[in-house]
């Protein structure tokens, strides 16, 4: 019921920037929480930035001060803006969102993942 569809990953060498952007479709009736995640080769999946409905933020303590997490609840897009990229940064990277969303009949939680997209930096 509820798509999402990444886009904004790519190369790009150590220092440079990146946005990324995950736009949710279907039968949303509300969005709550917002987040992107990782996952290197060899490694688990572990969170990066999330965003509550309210608008607060947490960040791995890795991109703190270098990633910014933000939303536009009117196109239901949450986007990451990477700055001062690092080659330690490189993954691939997946957005999810969390809300409920409305079948026609009757609503219902959902919590979807993006397709993934990747990101790497150059040394």
């Amino acid at each position: 019921q509820v798509q999402l569809v990444e886009s904004g990953g790519g190369l790009v060498q150590a220092g440079g920037s990146l946005r990324l952007s995950c736009a949710a479709s279907g039968s949303i009736f509300s969005i709550n929480a917002m987040g992107w995640y990782r996952q290197a080769p060899g490694k688990q999946r572990e969170l990066v930035a999330a965003i509550t409905s309210g608008g607060s933020t947490n960040y791995a303590d890795s991109v703190k001060g270098r990633f910014t997490i933000s939303r536009d609840n009117a196109k239901n897009t949450v986007y990451l803006q990477m700055n001062s990229l690092k080659p330690e940064d490189t993954a691939v990277y997946y957005c999810n969102i969390l809300g409920t969303y409305y079948s026609g009949s009757y609503y219902d939680t959902f919590g979807s993942w993006g397709q993934g997209t990747q990101v790497t930096v150059s040394s």
